[in-house]
């Protein structure tokens, strides 16, 4: 095979470019310094301070901070009721967590195919999959765009089922003008440092409910309560607490807690670059031959995490495997999301096989993620659309 660093060996680019890499700067440097120098490094202010800002960017009247992302999809899941027999319904183009979280609470996830235009998880797959054990569906908002927000609650009103939407990738999305945060049963977000905004870790999950609110706190910590409200014995002095569950120490720090709050000053503005990088791909690939883009909903004002590209394989000589090896070679490190999640070993064991979910199935065998987020400048933005380009066409048939 040809090496694809071609004119003269040269690659498009002469450092790498990673599909994604957070932004820090003096701001949120001074944030965690601050809290360095307080009091309080956990359980302090700076937690609460965040879950306010939560609940004032999305309108949510209560969110609840804690470890990572993961740890959120759990404490969803427990608030939620899902227990040992239930059956969780979710996506299978998604990372681990989308499913695991079910596993967690005893419960067996059921994997609903895609939309193969949106990506995102269909609303008549979902309606197939329902049967008198299903409790929640954890609904992923994949690439940060709003899953079919309408439909889905109108199927969980209609069931009696509990929407979780997965919003790891969608702080910053509305769906109809309406904040992602605010419009499921329950909204989870992660904070990992690819995703639009950072604490180095750190997950929240938002709520209307008092009740979830409360469970999801007693989740967080132990199953622990201050609230006397809550306790047996409530005539007992300001020292005494009260375990009333079986919870885990999922707390997020005040450092952590300081640099998130600090990022979601930013929101908006990295909602914007990132959505002004995707115009830019948008229109360089639109009608490139062997590059099929995914569709958008009209109700979704999306704040891109990922931007994909699907192959048209049919046009190319070769698979997957080789266009991203040549991106490589032309400094442009990209990923793939996602693996089906079924695919992995651990999930076979429990007895899941190939052919759930075919639309997601022939996705992921043609899928690339090219890098965006916010710090890329236009140079880098035009590297990546040259070396797309010039590797395309050199497979083209």
């Amino acid at each position: 095979m040809r090496n694809l660093a071609i004119n003269g060996g040269k690659p498009i680019r002469k450092t790498p470019l990673y599909y994604g890499h957070q932004w820090i700067d003096e701001d949120d440097i001074n944030a965690v310094i601050s809290v360095l120098r307080s009091d309080h490094l956990t359980c302090g202010p700076a937690v609460d301070k965040l879950e306010r800002k939560l609940c004032e960017i999305t309108g949510a009247k209560f969110a609840v901070v804690l470890s990572n992302g993961t740890a959120a999809l759990q404490a969803a899941c427990y608030a939620a009721g899902v227990r040992e027999g239930d059956e969780v319904i979710t996506t299978p183009m998604t990372f681990a967590a989308s499913a695991n979280c079910a596993l967690y609470r005893g419960a067996k996830p059921i994997f609903a195919d895609v939309n193969p235009e949106t990506y995102n998880i269909s609303p008549e797959s979902i309606k197939r999959n329902i049967n008198e054990k299903t409790k929640a569906i954890v609904a992923v908002d994949f690439t940060g765009q709003a899953v079919e927000l309408d439909e889905i609650c109108s199927i969980c009103r209609e069931k009696n089922i509990l929407l979780i939407e997965d919003g790891a990738h969608s702080i910053g999305t509305e769906y109809k003008g309406k904040a992602v945060g605010n419009i499921a049963d329950f909204t989870t977000f992660s904070f990992h440092p690819v995703k639009t905004v950072t604490g180095g870790e750190g997950g929240a999950v938002l709520t209307n409910n008092k009740t979830f609110y409360q469970k999801l706190k007693l989740f967080r910590s132990h199953g622990i309560t201050r609230d006397f409200e809550l306790m047996e014995n409530k005539g007992a002095g300001d020292w005494y607490y009260e375990q009333i569950d079986l919870g885990y120490n999922f707390r997020l720090t005040d450092i952590q807690a300081a640099l998130v709050t600090s990022q979601l000053d930013k929101l908006t503005r990295f909602k914007k670059r990132r959505q002004e990088i995707a115009a830019q791909y948008n229109e360089a690939f639109s009608k490139f031959p062997g590059i099929i883009l995914q569709k958008e909903i009209l109700e979704s004002d999306t704040a891109r995490h990922l931007y994909i590209i699907q192959l048209d394989l049919e046009q190319l000589t070769v698979g997957r495997k080789d266009i991203f090896d040549a991106l490589k070679a032309e400094n442009i490190f990209c990923n793939v999301h996602y693996i089906p999640i079924y695919y992995f070993p651990y999930y076979r064991k429990l007895g899941y096989e190939k052919g759930i979910c075919p639309n997601a199935e022939k996705l992921y065998e043609r899928m690339i993620t090219l890098p965006l987020y916010p710090a890329m400048s236009d140079e880098d933005v035009d590297s990546v659309i040259m070396a797309v380009k010039k590797v395309i066409e050199f497979y083209l048939k």
